[in-house]
């Protein structure tokens, strides 16, 4: 009887051993570890003035296409800027997308931890080369 209860604790443990280890998060390590947000391949979120399809390429790049916000993406796009990246925002998942536009920076906030429910879930700010703010939208997703 003791050789059982033995034995079936020893294999709970093991269990839950390899439970916790399947379960880590989804680290990455180089000169320091740090959690990696899930980001969508391709996210297409709509303002009161634009509508933005951020897509990641093959060689880890991201393209920004936008057009106005009444327009059908299947349209030419209005403006295509490629070779964007993806920075992390903090520890809490926030994260954006940035684009450089002949020293015109695109960047697409994604916005997790915020102080308000109400709050959109994605942000376009369109800063010009004096580095003066000159578009800040609220946006929400259209398809993801």
């Amino acid at each position: 009887m003791i050789k059982r209860l033995l034995f079936g604790i020893f294999c709970l443990a093991q269990f839950s051993l390899q439970a916790a280890n399947s379960k880590s998060p989804n680290l990455r390590s180089g000169d320091k570890t740090e959690f990696v947000q899930q980001v969508p391949k391709t996210v297409i979120i709509k303002t009161k003035k634009f509508k933005v399809r951020i897509d990641k390429q093959p060689n880890g790049n991201y393209l920004y296409q936008s057009w106005g916000a009444n327009t059908k993406i299947t349209a030419k796009p209005a403006m295509i800027i490629s070779n964007g990246e993806l920075v992390p925002d903090g520890t809490g998942g926030n994260y954006y997308f940035e684009f450089n536009n002949n020293g015109t920076l695109y960047q697409v906030w994604r916005n997790y931890l915020t102080d308000s429910a109400k709050k959109a879930p994605y942000t376009l700010v369109v800063i010009n080369n004096q580095g003066d703010t000159i578009v800040r939208q609220d946006a929400y997703v259209v398809k993801n």
